[in-house]
């Protein structure tokens, strides 16, 4: 692995654990009535235009830390239509 793809695993890391504390209170206290979900869905539509975006350019690195954070975008997602 270059330095490249490093610094994209690291901000993909970064960028996917950022969501992470967000779903974890909203689990913990079953509540979202303090997150936009047009924040929500703007970030998961980022996320996925993301994903299509690093495919194209073949970044593996970001492909995959950004799938992650699809993933967590889905999750905070499904928390605030659930707990709507």
């Amino acid at each position: 692995m270059n330095n490249v793809e490093f610094i994209g695993f690291l901000a993909g890391i970064l960028v996917a654990i950022s969501v992470l504390p967000q779903v974890i209170k909203s689990w913990k206290t079953r509540s979202t009535k303090d997150v936009a979900i047009s924040w929500s869905i703007i970030n998961l539509i980022g996320q996925i235009l993301w994903i299509v975006y690093w495919i194209y350019i073949g970044s593996i690195s970001l492909v995959i830390m950004s799938s992650i954070a699809l993933v967590m975008n889905i999750f905070m997602v499904s928390l605030k239509l659930k707990f709507w």
